[in-house]
């Protein structure tokens, strides 16, 4: 196995934080508090656009929502390119 190989195996089982965001949306502390079983909050977003999917908070992929046996997924539909890292 060259360097290379070995140095990546390294990698495989470092953890990152993934996240989906649906969308956002600013409020104010008291109407944060005011939410309740029910509640709904709007977002800046329509339903059935994609959803950002983010590596440590860092855009990666777009998606869609899926339902497999009363689970959520997400399926890619879009992996973003990498940016060119700086000089």
């Amino acid at each position: 196995m060259s360097g290379d190989g070995r140095n990546l195996d390294l990698l495989m089982n470092v953890s990152l934080g993934v996240t989906v965001e649906l969308g956002r949306c600013t409020m104010r502390v008291g109407d944060v508090l005011k939410l309740g079983k029910g509640s709904i909050v709007e977002l800046d977003r329509a339903a059935g656009e994609p959803v950002d999917v983010l590596v440590n908070r860092r855009l990666v992929a777009r998606g869609e929502v899926v339902a497999i046996d009363e689970r959520f997924g997400v399926r890619l539909t879009e992996v973003l390119a990498r940016r060119t890292p700086r000089p």
